[in-house]
Formats: structure tokens, sequence, C-alpha cells
């Protein structure tokens, strides 16, 4: 698993609407300007295809904080 600066970058990348640089670990994700349920679906097939762990809504819905999200997807990463 790589470390939370580049799950940051990845995660930004999905923003085109965003400044590079912007997010952090602290960034709550769903107070992304233009947050839309869209932004959801993208960011669950990202971590499906660049970790291979399948989240659903409910994952999301325990998560506020990118680095809640980097925390959710390593715990998985590790256990499964």
């Amino acid at each position: 698993m790589e470390d939370i600066a580049a799950f940051v970058k990845k995660i930004e990348n999905e923003f085109d609407e965003l400044e590079k640089g912007t997010l952090t670990p602290q960034t709550n994700y769903r107070e992304i300007e233009n947050w839309s349920s869209m932004h959801a679906l993208i960011i669950i097939a990202l971590i499906d295809s660049e970790f291979d762990v399948l989240l659903n809504g409910d994952d999301l819905k325990e998560t506020q904080t990118i680095q809640d999200l980097f925390n959710l997807v390593q715990s998985k990463t590790n256990n499964g």
C-alpha cells in the first residue's frame, strides 16, 4: 500500500475542477466543492481499480476525511 500523500494525489486527480495541492489527509472529502453522488461512485471505482478493494455506500458513510478513507482501504487491504 502506498503512503497517504500518493493516495491524496490520486483522489485529487479525480476532481477536474480542483486545484492540485488543495487536498490534505484532513480534508472532509464530502465538503469538496460540487461534491455529488457521482464523485462517490468515482472514488469507489478508483479504489477498486487501484487497490482491488471494493467499497460500498455504507463504507463511505463511515468515513469523513481522506485519512479515514485511506485507513479503511488499508484495513481492507491488510485483512483481505
